[in-house]
């Protein structure tokens, strides 16, 4: 049974990092801390510390890859797209103005930069990185990150005494809160709350006959 909790935990986390790194609309996701707090899990034997760090590397890797593929199919279609409560346009400006200050290094830099991290490698198709080279900073990023954020925690987490006695407590109030602060960030913009507003009521709208919500 323990067996099978820390492979559907280290399978959840797998797809958060894979969705963070490799779908748009990932970029709120959080990555950095749930590293951090799966580290100091791992350091009181909730997770085996060398899954946890190959599964972050895997779905670091894909995850970019489909990011790459996206802005190598889409191209400049992608800075046309009309803005959505997630899809911000900044958030492709950001990437490449990173990436024209940094060049191919963006790829392995941006691992540790949110947002950037999501969208760096969908600049980098819409240039038309040769795909070898893409790869190669790929894993070099992908590598750092999912080794150092994990053993970040894992560190802390052995020199916090008695931490295996609330760890659960601390893994959920990272998760959650890193969450928290994720939505918060984003209805920080007005027009992601005027967004999400029209979409209540539209949902109330049907659920409640149609009636006119005010």
């Amino acid at each position: 049974m323990a067996t099978l909790i820390e492979t559907g935990s280290l399978l959840l986390i797998g797809a958060i990092i894979f969705a963070e790194s490799g779908l748009l609309i990932g970029f709120f996701l959080p990555g950095d801390t749930l590293l951090f707090g799966a580290g100091l899990a791992a350091s009181q034997g909730k997770f085996s510390l060398f899954w946890l760090i190959t599964t972050v590397i895997v779905a670091a890797v894909i995850g970019d890859n489909v990011g790459y593929s996206i802005g190598r199919r889409s191209g400049k279609r992608l800075f046309r797209k009309e803005e959505g409560i997630f899809f911000r346009r900044e958030h492709i400006d950001r990437a490449q103005k990173f990436y024209d200050v940094h060049g191919g290094k963006t790829i392995v830099l941006a691992r540790f930069v949110p947002i950037v991290r999501t969208f760096a490698p969908v600049v980098a198709g819409i240039g038309k990185m040769p795909r070898s080279r893409f790869m190669l900073y790929n894993v070099v990023g992908g590598v750092l990150w999912g080794i150092a954020m994990p053993l970040l925690g894992y560190w802390l987490g052995q020199k916090i005494p008695h931490l295996d006695k609330y760890i659960e407590y601390v893994f959920l109030a990272v998760v959650v809160g890193s969450f928290a602060l994720s939505f918060a960030h984003l209805l920080k913009d007005k027009d992601v709350r005027v967004r999400l507003w029209q979409k209540l009521k539209l949902f109330l709208r049907n659920i409640f006959l149609n009636k006119k919500i005010d």
